[in-house]
């Protein structure tokens, strides 16, 4: 995964966003807007935890680079909390 793969994603999440909009525009069922807009909060939740992985990813093996001076544990770390804060 890289970030032009992201970037497709949030361009059909664009998408989906607009159905969304006009769902509303044309007083579709509550439930079927509900619906839409929880497949759009589950692509943004997978676009973040892409992005966060391809991140930490890089930074690992930019530090494990280091050898046996590598420390890991804060990137680790940072990770964990920006996907925690994502729920």
């Amino acid at each position: 995964m890289n970030y032009d793969d992201v970037k497709k994603r949030l361009r059909r999440i664009e998408g989906q966003v607009r159905g969304v909009l006009r769902m509303m525009e044309e007083d579709k069922n509550c439930k079927d807007v509900v619906t839409q807009l929880t497949a759009v909060r589950s692509a943004v939740d997978r676009s973040i935890a892409c992005i966060v992985t391809y991140n930490l990813v890089n930074r690992l093996r930019k530090e494990l680079g280091k050898g046996e001076n590598a420390n890991t544990e804060n990137y680790l770390e940072e990770a964990m909390n920006l996907m925690v804060q994502n729920k």
